[in-house]
């Protein structure tokens, strides 16, 4: 079983990582290596004005820091979304051919989000938008005498559902719930959903681990795989890290990992984390191998863990 197990990093470089991050990384990294698999790291580099190469460098660096592995990947740019756009841009002629695209105009602040993974409340496709009701003509005529469109991909009215492993079967109509999404930005970059899906496709990933605020992406991702002729990978999200404030995140100022090292023990910060997860009674200092034997979905919270 082992072998045919692929597990994966999925870093986005747009700043330093923060504890919800490194949560993310540690369970991913556990649940790949408890099944044997092999570990795979991918910069999410997609959009050049909001990532950094030295964000990206910062990260591998905490991973190794705090003692985790992979097999393939990161720095290697084949392994980088910024340096994978031919293989997007044939995975969106290929549904293109299947008819499945068509050319946006709408609003622009949706389009420049679609290169990031969503926030809750971001990048829902807008009922009124008229786009996907253009005629042939109208779409060509527009083409020629407007400004550069997005183009979304158009969604059937179908209800997916995807059995994730630690929240169980999550349905969603993909029409009437989440709409046609954006697939490439009017400048030409690929979005989030697109290069997420191409790249768990071709790079053979089995399991996403990743945090419940993307639950709501897996069915489309799960969709637009099998649309370009794949097999999707087995889901499993969990809670996200909250303060006060709401969600732990970059957005909201929350200590990055050149805080807490300043302040941790690689050990002792893995300690923290498994014991944030529910795999230690008490905080203690411990490896992430040390941590493989504990490591159990069934103990992990299904709500949102306030720290």
């Amino acid at each position: 079983m082992g072998k045919n197990v692929a597990g994966r990093f999925a870093p986005s470089p747009s700043g330093y990582m923060h504890m919800g991050n490194l949560l993310a990384m540690l369970l991913a990294w556990l649940d790949c290596r408890a099944l044997g698999g092999r570990m795979i790291f991918r910069m999410e580099d997609l959009d050049p004005v909001r990532t950094s190469p030295v964000y990206a460098a910062a990260i591998a660096e905490d991973l190794t820091w705090l003692g985790m592995d992979w097999d393939e990947g990161y720095p290697d740019p084949a392994w980088c979304q910024s340096g994978r756009t031919a293989l997007y841009e044939a995975a969106f002629r290929t549904l293109e051919e299947k008819g499945l695209v068509y050319p946006c105009w709408c609003s622009r602040a949706q389009r420049l989000a679609a290169a990031s993974a969503p926030h809750p409340g971001e990048a829902v496709h807008d009922p009124n938008c008229q786009c996907s009701r253009m005629t042939d003509e109208q779409r060509a005529a527009r083409l020629a005498a407007d400004r550069p469109p997005a183009w979304k991909v158009r969604v059937p009215d179908e209800t997916v559902t995807v059995t994730d492993g630690h929240y169980g079967a999550y349905a969603q109509n993909l029409a009437h719930e989440g709409g046609d999404f954006i697939i490439r930005r009017a400048d030409g970059v690929y979005a989030y959903q697109l290069a997420v899906s191409v790249d768990d496709m071709l790079m053979g990933v089995t399991r996403v681990v990743r945090g419940r605020d993307l639950l709501s992406s897996a069915p489309r991702q799960a969709w637009l795989i099998r649309a370009l002729g794949g097999t999707p990978p087995e889901y499993c999200h969990l809670p996200l890290l909250t303060a006060e404030e709401g969600k732990l995140s970059k957005r909201l100022g929350s200590r990055s990992t050149q805080a807490l090292r300043q302040e941790y023990d690689p050990r002792d910060l893995v300690g923290r984390l498994a014991y944030i997860a529910g795999l230690l009674p008490a905080p203690e200092p411990i490896s992430p191998r040390q941590l493989l034997p504990l490591f159990d979905w069934s103990k992990i919270p299904a709500e949102d863990i306030t720290i």
